[in-house]
């Protein structure tokens, strides 16, 4: 994948990540196994931008425990649990 597209992709809000080492870089859970975004990332990204989280307080969330689902919100979006991660994340303020 170019560096244009990675970049795009950022701006469209289809991954998030943080700069480490001056590198702006995204967990690779947030890929697929063809190295692409997972399908069901950029809408729960939307959500949460929607509700005011930035960036970093979208990655935090993502990838820590959140009570209600029982395990993080990656790892529930891995497991098909879609429909309940966004849910979680709309009622979040």
């Amino acid at each position: 994948m170019s560096v244009s597209r990675v970049r795009r992709l950022f701006d469209d809000h289809a991954l998030v990540g943080a700069k480490v080492a001056g590198a702006l870089r995204t967990p690779s859970v947030f890929l697929d196994v063809d190295g692409q975004p997972r399908s069901d990332l950029r809408g729960t990204i939307t959500v949460l931008h929607d509700n005011g989280f930035s960036d970093e307080e979208t990655l935090d969330w993502l990838m820590s425990t959140e009570e209600s689902l029982a395990t993080s919100p990656i790892e529930a979006l891995r497991a098909g649990r879609k429909a309940e991660v966004r849910r979680v994340a709309q009622g979040l303020l």
